[in-house]
């Protein structure tokens, strides 16, 4: 095991955990209809009989700005969808037009944008914390090394300060992508 190699796989790793932010952010209404609204919501296809995401199953599109259409790609499926969507509890009542179902995206009130905010903050939180356990399993591999005579003493320290240094600067990054989703979404 190569120090190098152990900074770039947890390097990776907090990547990895920003980029999953983003898309959890892209969950989270800010009163503008987007497809990612919607796009992970898990339905039960009875005539599949197994659990799909809602985007292995439809077109999803925002014809207009405060209005989602789904399209799926079996007809047969939109009884499912419209079931799915009301049991995610997003908030979005679904009009079913026969082949396609509309999702109007209503207005969203000062405390609907409250509990957005609570809700970036966990999200936050929770990558947070995936940061501290990628930390951790890079310190841990700093003193497995050191143990296998791989690192000496110094060059430990300066291996656990590359990795808090990461871990700065990636908790930072989570720190100013939070912000900038909480001021999205209070912007009415």
């Amino acid at each position: 095991m190569e120090p190098s190699s152990v900074l770039e796989e947890i390097e990776m790793s907090m990547e990895a955990a920003i980029e999953h932010m983003g898309v959890e952010f892209g969950s989270v209404r800010t009163g503008k209809a987007s497809p990612a609204l919607v796009e992970n919501v898990v339905v039960d296809v009875k005539s599949y009989g197994s659990k799909m995401k809602l985007r292995e199953l439809a077109v999803i599109t925002t014809p207009e700005p405060r209005q989602i259409m789904i399209q799926p790609y079996d007809a047969s499926t939109v009884e499912d969808i419209d079931r799915g969507i009301r049991e995610a509890q997003l908030g979005f009542n679904p009009v079913n037009e026969g082949k396609t179902l509309r999702l109007p995206i209503p207005e969203l009130t000062e405390e609907r944008r409250q509990e957005m905010v609570k809700r970036v903050k966990t999200i936050s939180e929770d990558i947070k914390v995936r940061l501290r356990g990628c930390r951790k399993d890079g310190m841990d591999a700093g003193k497995k090394m050191k143990a296998e005579n791989v690192l000496t003493e110094d060059s430990l320290r300066d291996f656990e300060s590359d990795i808090q240094a990461l871990t700065d600067k990636f908790v930072k990054a989570a720190d100013a992508a939070t912000a900038e989703k909480e001021a999205e979404v209070m912007t009415v």
